[in-house]
Order: C-alpha cells, then sequence, then structure tokens
C-alpha cells in the first residue's frame, strides 16, 4: 500500500491551514454582521443616534459592501488573492479600532463604511483563494462546505456574543474583530498561495471599476432608502435614476474596452449566470427572511429582549451548518443541479410553515419547525450555489465570479427586505407577517425553478469526472513518489 510522501503530507497540510484561514475569515465577517444588530440600542442611546442613523450604522456597511465587491474581484484577480486578503484585513482592522473608539455618529458610520470596503475586498479574494486551492469536483466541494459551515456559525456566534459584549459595552462589538484579523494576517503568508510567476499583470480599467462601483452604490442606496423612506421618496427616486445612468455609460465603456472589468467569457458562462440568479433569489427569500421577519417577529410581536432573541435565534445558525454539511455531501452522487433545487423546495418549505404556524402559541410550535427546516434549506442552498456558479469559471477570474455572486446576493437581499417592508406596512400584525413569509416561500419555489433550468445533468457528470481524474492524478503522484 503506497504511502504519501513528505512532500505530498506539507502540500496537504498547508491546504488544509490555508482552508481553515480563509473559514476563520468568513467567520469574521459573518461575526460583524451579525454581532452589531443586538448592540443597536445601546449604541443609539450612547451615542444619541436618531432612528435614521441607527439604521445607517447597518446600512452604511451593507452598501459599501455591495458596492465595492466587483472591483474587489477584479483586484484581487489582477494583484493576487493572497494580497488582497492582507490588505483587506488591515484595513478591516483598523476599521474596527476606529469604530470601537468612535465618540460621535459620523465617524462612526464612516468606521462601518471603511468595515464594508474592507469586507468586499476580503470576500471575493476568500473565494478565489478556496478555488484555487482545491480542484474542482470532490475536494472543492468538500472545502466549501467547510467554508460556508464556519461562516454559519460565526452568525450563531454574532447574535450570542453581541448580546454578552453589550453587557459590558457595545464597544467590544467592534472590538472582537481585532483577534481574528491579526491571527489571519500573520497565518496568510504561511499558509495560502501567491499568485503563479509568469503570470501577466494587467492593469485594472479604472473607469469601468468607477461606473460599475457607482452603479451598485447607487442601487444600493435607492433600494435601502425604499425599505426605510418608501419608493416614492426623492432620494429613492434619484439614486435609482443615477444607477440607470452608471449602467447605460458602464454597459458601453465595457463594450468598447480592450481591459473590461468583466471579462467578456464571464458573461456567457451559463453556470455563473445561473448562480448569480440563485444567489438573488436565496438572499431574497430564505436568507433575508429568517433574519428581517423573525428578528421583528421575536421582538415586536413576541415581546424578547435583545439577549433572547439572540438564543431564540440559535437553532437557526445550527441548523444552516447541518445543511451545508448535507450539501458537501449530495452534490457528488446527485449534482448541482439536484441538490439546488431541493435546497430551495427545503427553504421555500420551512418559510411556508413560518407563515401557516404564525398564530400557533408559543416559540416551539409556532416558530422552531419552521426554523429548523428553512435553516437547513439555507445552508444547503448557500454552498450549492457556490459550487455551482463558480464550477466552469478559470482560475483568473475566480475573484470576480465570486465578487458577482455576492453583490447579486445582497442586491437581492436589499430588494427582498424593501418588498417586505411594503407587504408588512407601518403597523404590522400577524396576518401581515404571515403574507410576508408565504411571498419568500414564492421567491424560494422560483430560486428552485432557476436552478432547475440554469443547470445541466451535463455539467455536474463532466465536474464529477474531473474530480474523479483529479483523485487519480494525486494517487499516481503519490505512487510515483513512494517509488
Amino acid at each position: 500500500m503506497a504511502t504519501p510522501t513528505i512532500a505530498d503530507a506539507m502540500q496537504s497540510k498547508r491546504a488544509m491551514g490555508g482552508l481553515a484561514t480563509l473559514s476563520a475569515a468568513q467567520f469574521l465577517i459573518a461575526l460583524d454582521f451579525s454581532v452589531i444588530f443586538v448592540a443597536l440600542p445601546s449604541m443609539g442611546s450612547d451615542l444619541r443616534l436618531s432612528e435614521s442613523a441607527m439604521q445607517w450604522v447597518v446600512s452604511a456597511y451593507a452598501v459599501f459592501f455591495a458596492g465595492f465587491l466587483v472591483v474587489g474581484g477584479r483586484v484581487a484577480d489582477r494583484l493576487g488573492a493572497r494580497n488582497m486578503f492582507v490588505a483587506a484585513l488591515l484595513l478591516f482592522g483598523i476599521a474596527s479600532l476606529v469604530g470601537g473608539f468612535a465618540g460621535e455618529a459620523s465617524l462612526l458610520l464612516v468606521a462601518r463604511a471603511a468595515q464594508g470596503v474592507a469586507a468586499a475586498t476580503m470576500q471575493p479574494a476568500i473565494l478565489a483563494l478556496v478555488n484555487t486551492t482545491f480542484p474542482a469536483g470532490a475536494a472543492r466541494t468538500r472545502a466549501l462546505a467547510v467554508w460556508g459551515t464556519v461562516g454559519a456559525s460565526g452568525l450563531a456566534a454574532g447574535v450570542v456574543i453581541g448580546g454578552l459584549l453589550t453587557t459590558v459595552s457595545w464597544r467590544w462589538t467592534f472590538f472582537v474583530n481585532l483577534p481574528f484579523a491579526l491571527v489571519c494576517m500573520l497565518a496568510a503568508p504561511k499558509v495560502l498561495p501567491r499568485a503563479r510567476e509568469g503570470r501577466a499583470v494587467v492593469r485594472l480599467n479604472v473607469l469601468s471599476a468607477v461606473l460599475c462601483t457607482g452603479t451598485v452604490l447607487s442601487t444600493t442606496l435607492g433600494l435601502t432608502m425604499a425599505a426605510d423612506s418608501g419608493w416614492g421618496h426623492p432620494v429613492t427616486l434619484v439614486s435609482f435614476a443615477v444607477a440607470a445612468v452608471f449602467l447605460v455609460l458602464f454597459v458601453l465603456r465595457e463594450r468598447s474596452s480592450a481591459q473590461p472589468l468583466v471579462e467578456p467569457a464571464l458573461r456567457t458562462t451559463r453556470t455563473l449566470l445561473a448562480g448569480c440568479g440563485s444567489s438573488a433569489l436565496y438572499m431574497a427569500s430564505v436568507a433575508a427572511t429568517e433574519f428581517y421577519l423573525v428578528t421583528l417577529l421575536l421582538q415586536q410581536q413576541r415581546g424578547f429582549g435583545p439577549l433572547e432573541a439572540g438564543i431564540a435565534f440559535l437553532p437557526l445558525p445550527v441548523c444552516i451548518t447541518l445543511g451545508n454539511m448535507i450539501a458537501g455531501r449530495l452534490i457528488g452522487p446527485l449534482g448541482v443541479r439536484r441538490t439546488l433545487t431541493l435546497a430551495f423546495l427545503i427553504g421555500a418549505t420551512g418559510l411556508a410553515l413560518l407563515g401557516l404556524q404564525i398564530n400557533a402559541d408559543g416559540y416551539v410550535a409556532g416558530m422552531l419547525p419552521g426554523l429548523v427546516v428553512s435553516g437547513i434549506g439555507h445552508g444547503m442552498t448557500y454552498t450549492s450555489m457556490f459550487v455551482g456558479g463558480t464550477r466552469d469559471v478559470a482560475d483568473d477570474n475566480q475573484g470576480v465570479a465570486g465578487a458577482l455572486m455576492t453583490t447579486t446576493q445582497y442586491a437581492g437581499g436589499a430588494l427582498g427586505v424593501a418588498c417586505l417592508v411594503l407587504v408588512l406596512g407601518p403597523a404590522p400584525d400577524l396576518d401581515r407577517f404571515m403574507m410576508g413569509f408565504l411571498l419568500a416561500a414564492v421567491v424560494a419555489v422560483a430560486g428552485a425553478v432557476l436552478a432547475w433550468t440554469g443547470f445541466s445533468r451535463a455539467g455536474d457528470t463532466q465536474v464529477q469526472a474531473e474530480g474523479n481524474l483529479a483523485d487519480a492524478q494525486v494517487t499516481a503522484t503519490t505512487v510515483k513518489g513512494e517509488a
């Protein structure tokens, strides 16, 4: 029986160390997303923030995160994903330090916006590094499942840690990011791969980058203002008008440029387009609904306090983690098409349960079944759509591909929340919440239809064959080294 060579063992150990580092960084992004919600009331009281300012503590991060994703992905592909990963961690750490010491609303909002920019450059770099470290097939699927599982645990940790840290001071919800950022920065040069030697360095198309960022920033701002102030608010309308102008100019620039921001090959990659559509419908249905509607339902209708609401949320991220693990096991034998379709249908079932049981007495009878089922569907969807959406993308474009999927994901989430605000109205009752959950279930069913039609069985078969070939090559290399 052949045994691995020392070189093989070192390479495998380094890859696992790299995956652990990337997963820890994803944990940091997820933690920062959820930890802030519980701290908002204390933050608002301490700094005398208005309701609008408190909303923008969340929105400043989301708008700049979505706005800079595509540019961050392209820069990562151009300059090297590892370089961007380290730079993003440094910016994230500095922004967290500034936010923790902020004594006024303006500085706090600047810090949150800087965190959004840092996360926007870190997220595509993480995805690019995972997808270039592990070959397409079983190895990459397992790696993405681990990455998604750790991210889900960050969401769970955030709601609990946020409640605990806020009892000391809301400022610790910023300071808690620093150890994660420091450890990942120190580990990155040792365990993450460098950019390939001899790789051509192509200059960034600055004008396209500005137009793309302006388009996404304006669109996200418009959707955020629609949820906060209404679709007819002047700022909402102006934001959408500016976004339309930027979009037209961006398309014209991309068509005429010799160095487009988004490579022409990506625009015609069917699996990437299906992945982007799936990520938008995923966030508009399962993800946005679970966090937005459930949070409001627990605190406004059920009378839960912040820490109680955080504890009540725990079954959700636990089931999301379970769903990630299930997807990692099912994608191999079933393929992305069947797994993602099943995931959306499970999520739709959970959302329908939350809506139909809205009048049931108690948390266990009224909410827990829906949270469990929708959480499993949520986790399965997250892993499956990233495996399928990036599987046919070349290594040099993995950063942009991941950024495009994440951008459409957050745009879908902003649109979903804006629509749910309309459904709930100014004084929502239980019937309105039921309508919101059922609407989200319909969107999840649409995601299942897209998954079934957008991903082909032939593509699944090809990836499985490539994964088997990669495993065979590893085995052959080991045997050769032993000989």
